[in-house]
């Protein structure tokens, strides 16, 4: 499961600055060791040491030890195994769980799949297309569009708010 992005290094001795895609970043605290997974594959390595700067979380790895190292790591995915996810609460999902769900609105019109899923400061926003289209169409993960997720049949009702489509 990702539960963070590697998006740069922070200093000289090889820590990484991550983007948080949990909604609890204190949860990396709670981990010994963490995968991720890079162009060169996916590695398990042993955490150190994490402290937070602003909005990033910072994880020092053992085995990472210079900003050379951690350069090759950029843009790299944070995960864990599914085990060590924290439990949900009611109407919650884990993000990884979302991607390529089928769309459909209320009135069943079929507007495509969960590709992407874009992290606002206001509210998270899937990115939904169909396969035989370039536009892609954004809905917001709020109560008033998002009408059910049913993660057993990969399927999401939503209610499109006037002047989504335009967007």
């Amino acid at each position: 499961m990702e539960i963070g992005k590697i998006v740069n290094t922070q200093g000289i001795r090889g820590d990484l600055r991550i983007i948080p895609t949990t909604d609890d970043p204190k949860r990396f605290e709670l981990l010994d060791t963490v995968w991720v997974e890079s162009k060169e594959g996916t590695k398990e390595y042993e955490i150190e040491k994490v402290w937070y700067h602003k909005q990033f979380v910072i994880l020092k790895l053992k085995g990472i030890s210079s900003i050379n190292e951690a350069e090759k790591l950029k843009n790299s995915i944070v995960k864990i195994p599914r085990e060590l996810a924290l439990p949900l609460g009611e109407g919650e999902y884990y993000i990884g769980d979302l991607y390529d769900l089928e769309v459909y609105t209320n009135d069943e019109e079929y507007l495509g799949k969960i590709v992407d899923i874009l992290f606002t400061a206001a509210n998270d926003v899937y990115v939904v297309k169909k396969e035989d289209s370039k536009k892609e169409l954004l809905i917001p993960a709020i109560k008033q569009c998002i009408l059910e997720v049913d993660l057993n049949n990969r399927r999401m009702t939503v209610n499109l708010l006037e002047g989504l489509r335009e967007l």
